[in-house]
């Protein structure tokens, strides 16, 4: 059984506080939801680094994985301000976000530094969330090619290990409604072909994120493997209900 995937990152939207309140709560609730408890469900938190120490301690005793927003992509020594991948791992930390077009847009992050970034992540047991996905809208054909060769960059020289392949078309993120599904199931269903077909990457799970929320699993259908989500699920019913569709979603594909 493979299970339905859903994670939610945190981005800076919470102060410390605000972030540990929502973590008991979430802790508390999404730990106690059948499809998490039954392996149903896969489900994973990415709060800021700051904030790891109090989610690995809220969700200590759950299945509930706890991820890094960024890792750097060298490994011990003189780099003033960034955090290893030996480091995430040694604290708890089982995933880092790479890759997301926020650190490609603003922070000049290029496919060759995210493949240094999933390699450091692999090396270490981190597992990749690698955000890939087309700047500008296009057919989902061609979409589908653009994001399939940033896959096979963005892996390029990294160990093989499991990666969870986060698709977000860059023109979607932020926006009051997802892309098209059939443009989504499009490109979805190339990724997994491409990344089913490479055998070091076992286990891997292709999920889709850009203004998701419910209903959308639904509607995609066995297209992914489930859902990164946002600002949406800042509210913990909103994420329950996520949680409560992956749920019936995962039972419905077994």
């Amino acid at each position: 059984m493979t299970p339905v995937t859903v994670g939610v990152s945190l981005k800076t939207y919470f102060g410390h506080a605000q972030a540990r309140d929502w973590f008991t709560t979430v802790a508390d609730r999404a730990a106690q939801h059948p499809g998490i408890r039954s392996g149903l469900v896969s489900f994973f938190v990415i709060p800021t680094y700051l904030q790891i120490p109090a989610a690995l301690t809220a969700f200590e005793d759950t299945p509930i994985r706890v991820g890094a927003q960024d890792v750097s992509e060298h490994g011990p020594g003189a780099f003033t301000g960034e955090i290893t991948a030996e480091e995430l791992a040694e604290t708890g930390v089982t995933l880092a976000e790479i890759g997301h077009a926020e650190r490609r847009r603003l922070f000049g992050e290029t496919d060759q530094i995210t493949a240094a970034k999933a390699a450091a992540a692999l090396n270490s047991g981190l597992t990749p969330v690698l955000c890939i996905g087309e700047t500008e809208h296009q057919d989902a054909a061609a979409a589908a090619t653009a994001t399939i060769a940033q896959l096979r960059t963005d892996l390029d020289g990294a160990p093989a290990g499991p990666v969870i392949v986060a698709y977000e078309p860059v023109w979607a993120i932020g926006a009051a409604q997802p892309a098209p599904t059939d443009h989504i199931a499009t490109v979805t269903r190339a990724l997994r072909e491409a990344i089913d077909a490479d055998p070091a990457r076992e286990g891997s799970a292709v999920i889709y994120g850009g203004s998701a929320g419910p209903g959308l699993l639904t509607r995609l259908g066995d297209a992914v493997d489930g859902l990164f989500l946002g600002r949406f699920a800042h509210d913990p019913d909103n994420l329950i209900a996520v949680l409560d569709e992956a749920t019936a979603h995962a039972k419905a594909t077994t």
